[in-house]
């Protein structure tokens, strides 16, 4: 197997994986868009609020005082502005996003899953020659006076 034939297998095998996670993160809305239905609520306003009273119904004694549980952290939440870092836009992380433009993921989600901004993503984009360059814009004809 040649070098380049190597190359083209292992675009291949990441352009999959990008897919899979693609299918594996729908996969997982889904579960989660049916999780108020499968426990019998009409609205995800009352599978909210009854999960809310079972988590503070949770671990409390009869009788005795325990300790304030702490309050729950939220997941994947975004750093305050001023304390953002920079991602390191590696070639390999280069790589991995033009497979995932060429299995026809979108900026924005690509921006998402590798945790870059979606000009970047344009950028990575551009310098790999998958987008169309701007056409130079007519120039606008003299006004008469």
């Amino acid at each position: 197997m040649s070098f380049t034939e190597q190359i083209a297998e292992l675009e291949k095998a990441k352009a999959k994986i990008v897919q899979a996670e693609a299918k594996l993160s729908a996969d997982r809305v889904a579960a989660l868009a049916k999780l108020p239905r499968d426990y019998g609520y009409t609205s995800l306003n009352d599978f909210i609020k009854a999960l809310k009273d079972a988590a503070g119904k949770a671990g409390k004694t009869k009788g005795k005082k325990s300790a304030k549980a702490p309050k729950a952290v939220k997941a994947d939440k975004a750093p305050k502005a001023g304390k953002r870092t920079r991602a390191k836009i590696t070639p390999e992380l280069k790589q991995q996003v033009i497979a995932a433009v060429q299995a026809g993921a979108s900026g924005a989600k690509i921006a998402k899953d590798f945790g870059i901004s979606l000009p970047s993503v344009q950028n990575i984009k551009k310098e790999a020659g998958l987008v169309k360059a701007r056409s130079a814009a007519a120039p606008e004809a003299p006004i008469a006076s």
